[in-house]
């Protein structure tokens, strides 16, 4: 069982909460026994249940301890499903947790959710779906980060070696929007049911914006798409980790309409993300950065693999869609949520 401290009469619980280093910078809720028994409730596992060993410090991580750090993180009971799974994602050896707070890239964990329980517990994938103001993205997230702040030692200028980070690394989680989409959701295209409600990682850098409200045509679109999306990185920069494309509403329905299907754009995508070697050379343009010239192929791949996720959100009006960066040791990951 966890450890319970006294804290003075006299003493402020939040001040105190900053000064033993709980906090990510943000006032967090204080953690009493009342509200971490409140927090258990929204589980049927078990307190002392180890749910993985947390790095950089490899110390064990208990569902008791995902629900102190999602009371601090201003949960309610019925998120800490979503986190335990979130938590149970970000440990496993192929998302490269310790890696991904050692890298001075900005990048940090962003979690997508998907299944009905986005619309149990009320999470935003419309109108200002990256940003502020829904609880339950908001503090999923956060739980996720103060785990691995509180547990595994995942402190800035300790393992955490971001040279700029980005403001994701408070919190980053958000829901598809799926219910009136005309494509298959990020889970579905991964194997999961539309019934079944998951949760997946991207290790994931800041929002870049991409804007095209000219273009009807789906075609002309996804050219728009792909001169944005090479620039990601640098435009010199082939084989890249895949990223993330959250598609809004109104450029879905550019192709909807026009009767594409997800694959249709994706593919069409791909071949607009060709990149000619010569562009990409050592020099060229005037730009040292670039590859050597031991190539023998003429195109080569912006995305590894031809490789990019694409997931549906926002709110109804505006043609814009965002591009998230990625770095490139981990492997997003998708996993079933269960109570």
């Amino acid at each position: 069982m966890s450890t319970q401290i006294e804290i003075g009469s006299l003493e402020d619980e939040i001040e105190t909460c900053f000064a033993r280093g709980w906090s990510d910078g943000l006032p967090v809720v204080p953690p009493t026994e009342e509200r971490v028994l409140r927090m258990l409730s929204g589980t049927t596992r078990s307190p002392d249940e180890l749910v993985g060993i947390v790095p950089p410090n490899y110390n064990k991580c208990t569902v008791e301890k995902v629900a102190i750090n999602a009371v601090l993180a201003g949960c309610k009971p019925e998120y800490l499903s979503v986190v335990l799974t979130a938590v149970e994602t970000a440990l496993t050896e192929a998302f490269c947790m310790h890696g991904l707070l050692a890298t001075t890239f900005f990048a940090g964990p962003m979690i997508v959710v998907n299944g009905p329980i986005t619309r149990e517990i009320g999470m935003n994938a419309r109108v200002n779906a990256l940003g502020q103001g829904n609880r339950a993205n908001a503090t999923i997230g956060r739980a996720l980060q103060l785990v691995i702040r509180n547990i595994g030692g995942g402190v800035p200028g300790g393992i955490d070696r971001a040279m700029l980070g980005n403001p994701g690394k408070y919190t980053f989680c958000f829901a598809e929007r799926e219910d009136d989409s005309p494509w298959e959701s990020l889970a579905v295209e991964r194997g999961f049911s539309p019934d079944a409600s998951t949760v997946s990682l991207f290790a994931a850098s800041g929002v870049t914006p991409i804007m095209d409200q000219t273009s009807r045509d789906p075609d002309a679109l996804c050219r728009s798409f792909a001169a944005c999306l090479k620039a990601d990185g640098h435009p010199k920069h082939a084989n890249s980790p895949p990223p993330v494309l959250v598609i809004s509403p109104e450029h879905t329905h550019r192709y909807a309409d026009a009767g594409w299907s997800k694959t249709r754009f994706r593919d069409t995508l791909n071949q607009y993300l060709q990149l000619p070697v010569a562009e990409l050379l050592e020099g060229a343009g005037g730009i040292p950065e670039g590859i050597s010239k031991q190539r023998t192929k003429d195109t080569l791949p912006k995305f590894r693999n031809n490789t990019l996720h694409i997931v549906r959100a926002g709110g109804d009006a505006g043609l814009f869609s965002a591009l998230i960066s990625s770095w490139g040791g981990s492997q997003s990951l998708t996993k079933e949520i269960t109570p």
